[in-house]
């Protein structure tokens, strides 16, 4: 669920209740750095850091970035650097701490398993973000967006503390000289500090096809342990349909025939899955079930929950519109800097108006979903779709690939209360839901825009 809105406080109440929570694992070092910026309320980040194996690590990263009482109203976060190839000691250490952070907190005061969520696009910091959340005791492991099959092999060997690899993708590289990044636990483990025993977590791949899953089964690295299938009404990044795009009259992409999941074909692999898009009721659940799933997955009602990551004003004005059938997504094909639809949920003040998105000055200040390029010397280049134009077209890239082009980095940290402060305005949000919004209003009490986490999980269970 983008940044932080499904964060450990909403993963600690469904793993509580006896369900799969999950934490997502964007830009985790990020939430936590301006977390830290804001004073740490609570002390909850604080109180997870003590628990870290290697204090030395986890005081760097305190000394860094703590502000006591916070930042003042008007002053803006750090600037943190973006991820490179290769990427910096400092950047990788803040990945593995904001990354058991996250994990502990969602495993603190309950024994039942706890997963965590990538989107396979942001390549750079999966290494050393998976090894944070495995010394953390995470259970699952769930990437999305993109075809992850060195993910399983990475697991593996980081379960042992061995060193991995992963490959990146270079826009303009020849395959023989695809670039590769390494992390190795030993550059990060203290000296004369005991090696805590880690567990190998599930890899569960987001898949929109049976195709998709039998490519995991056959170049998989390592163990594939199951799958979660998302239909196009999930929220967040969509699978792009399959064939030439077409687009309805307002401008979404339209799915068809072969966007349709051949559950028969799934069942056939003998791993069990979990499906997901607008799968948020008793009778669905029914329905998953006979498919031969093992459950589903559920993001629209639990992001609007009472124990989600957004801020109340912004959780309650999407609910009032619900309630209101006003409620509307927008599966916009060219938002997100992928290149894969994303689904943008319609409120005012937000970049899903015209008039905001246009007011809003190009910028590209963080960079996770920035793409990487071979220059003509050699060397690699990094490029965002969504920065400054003239910034993109000197780097090679395309004009037609600026249209329509949002900023899906800031826009999701603004969603949960962490948008950067500058001096003429404050980022806007860009709010993401699935199609599922329309119904929400079925989890609320009489007379109230609020229902908790506890209050999903009964309805869907009956």
């Amino acid at each position: 669920m983008g940044v932080g809105v499904s964060n450990w406080r909403l993963a600690q109440a469904v793993s509580k209740l006896g369900q799969l929570g999950v934490v997502s694992g964007t830009a985790l070092d990020l939430v936590m750095a301006r977390r830290l910026q804001t004073g740490d309320p609570g002390g909850h980040v604080r109180r997870a850091l003590s628990h870290f194996a290697w204090p030395q690590m986890a005081q760097r990263v305190l000394d860094a970035l703590f502000v006591p009482n916070g930042i003042k109203p008007n002053e803006h976060y750090k600037f943190l650097g973006m991820h490179t190839i290769p990427e910096n000691h400092a950047h990788n250490e803040l990945c593995i701490v904001s990354n058991f952070v996250e994990v502990f907190l969602a495993r603190e005061g309950h024994s039942n398993p706890v997963g965590i969520n990538y989107l396979e696009k942001i390549q750079l910091p999966h290494l050393p973000s998976l090894y944070g959340a495995m010394l953390a005791g995470v259970a699952v492991v769930i990437v999305g967006a993109g075809i992850a099959v060195d993910i399983p092999g990475v697991l593996d060997v980081l379960a042992q503390h061995q060193p991995a690899t992963y490959g990146i993708r270079v826009q303009g590289a020849q395959a023989d000289t695809e670039c590769t990044v390494r992390f190795d636990p030993a550059d990060y483990i203290e000296a004369g500090a005991a090696l805590p025993a880690l567990c190998r977590p599930d890899f569960l791949p987001i898949i929109s096809s049976d195709a998709l899953a039998s490519i995991f089964i056959r170049k998989a690295s390592g163990r594939v342990d199951g799958f979660v299938i998302e239909a196009p009404q999930a929220g967040g990044h969509n699978a792009p349909p399959r064939g030439a795009l077409q687009l309805t009259d307002d401008g979404q992409p339209i799915y068809g025939p072969r966007d349709t999941v051949n559950f028969a074909a799934i069942r056939k692999l003998g791993l069990p899955f979990w499906v997901g898009g607008s799968y948020d009721s008793p009778e669905q659940l029914k329905v998953a079930e006979g498919e031969g799933a093992a459950g589903i997955q559920v993001g629209t009602a639990f992001a609007l929950c009472t124990d989600s990551g957004l801020p109340s004003e912004i959780r309650r004005a999407l609910v009032t519109k619900a309630l209101a059938g006003e409620a509307h997504v927008f599966t916009d094909p060219v938002a997100s800097p992928t290149g894969f639809p994303f689904k943008v949920a319609q409120l005012e003040g937000t970049l899903s108006e015209e008039a905001v998105y246009l007011k809003r000055q190009r910028i590209c200040d963080l960079g996770y979903l920035r793409e990487a390029y071979r220059r003509e010397d050699g060397t690699v280049g990094y490029r965002c779709a969504a920065e400054p134009e003239l910034n993109y077209l000197a780097k090679g890239g395309k004009a037609e690939e600026l249209v329509g082009r949002k900023c899906v980095c800031n826009g999701l940290l603004a969603n949960i209360g962490l948008a950067q402060r500058l001096p003429d305005r404050i980022e806007p949000c860009l709010l993401t839901l699935g199609d599922s919004f329309a119904n929400i209003g079925k989890f609320c009490h009489a007379d109230s825009l609020d229902f908790s986490a506890e209050d999903v999980v009964r309805r869907l269970l009956g």
